[in-house]
């Protein structure tokens, strides 16, 4: 164990999902957590979050898949959750940091206990690189029996789920966690894709399934999931945006006015394409919505009006 994790390992921070931006969307999900144990740096606000998850036991397909996505996704600053398993979990973890972009690994064990154990050093990198590796178990508690303990595992999934603003199951067999995730997320009101699969492989019985029930979206490559989570704004709706729409009563609100009118929702977004400062936008969206030009949608999304 390196000197960096021991010492993350030795003291971990605890948090109510309602203290944060970024954990506060749990306050919605069924069973609350009461308290969340983590290391690492908890995002201060919440920009856009996928979830990638799958088998332990992915094909090469399924690897490529899991890693191009999450590093596209993170490129774009689109958090990467997962569990830290062997398989889709872990690639997804790496697509991200090898992007730049921050993971966070969500944890079936309790907080002191990074499994699998072969994992740790991939935990020690997503610290480092100002990821979290969470859990809502307490160090140092003790099951009384096996099945509570792997029961942990499937509770867990209703975390990933739950701070994903989307859920790609990648490969799933069709009595698998992964599954189980996509059952949470329905439940949550995520929005689900599914990557089709040969149909004489176990592993893709799971994803094969869950589109033909109509339980998820056909993921037919990155595209799908950037579309989902930054929206294109259609010609015909640019083309009805009134130049007046776009012009506000100072610089200023001007471009957050015509950044909105590119599509462009996402407050975080706006002041990394901008360059505007944090305290130039807040008071400046906060003015236009006064005005009546702009509308929240809540965590930091914003419309014209």
């Amino acid at each position: 164990m390196s000197i960096l994790f021991s010492h993350f390992l030795s003291k971990n921070n605890e948090i109510r999902p309602q203290e944060a931006e970024f954990t506060e969307v749990l306050c919605n999900i069924a069973l609350v957590p009461n308290l969340l144990y983590f290391y690492g740096k908890m995002p201060q606000n919440r920009p856009r979050t996928i979830a990638i998850v799958g088998t332990r036991k992915p094909s090469e397909y399924g690897k490529k898949i899991a890693y191009d996505l999450a590093f596209a996704v993170a490129k774009r600053g689109v958090i990467v959750i997962s569990g830290l398993a062997y398989g889709i979990d872990s690639t997804a973890h790496r697509g991200a940091l090898a992007a730049g972009g921050i993971t966070v690994a969500i944890l079936g064990t309790r907080i002191d206990r990074i499994y699998p154990s072969q994992h740790l050093g991939l935990a020690e990198e997503i610290v480092r690189k100002s990821g979290v590796v969470m859990s809502e178990i307490a160090p140092g508690t003790e099951f009384s029996s096996k099945w509570e303990n792997q029961t942990c595992f499937l509770r867990r999934n209703r975390l990933i789920s739950g701070l994903a603003d989307v859920v790609v199951v990648v490969e799933a067999a069709e009595r698998s966690g992964s599954l189980n995730t996509a059952a949470h997320a329905i439940e949550q009101g995520r929005e689900i894709f599914a990557v089709p699969g040969d149909i004489t492989r176990p592993a893709s019985m799971g994803c094969n399934r869950l589109l033909a029930k109509g339980g998820a979206q056909v993921y037919t490559g990155i595209q799908d999931v950037l579309d989902f989570l930054f929206p294109p704004l259609k010609n015909r709706q640019r083309k009805l945006i009134d130049e007046s729409q776009l012009s506000g009563d100072s610089e200023i609100e001007t471009t957050i006015l015509r950044a909105l009118g590119d599509g462009i929702t996402d407050g975080d977004e706006i002041l990394r394409r901008s360059g505007l400062s944090c305290s130039d936008f807040n008071c400046n969206i906060t003015l236009l919505e006064l005005k009546g030009r702009v509308a929240s949608m809540g965590l930091n999304q914003w419309v014209l009006v």
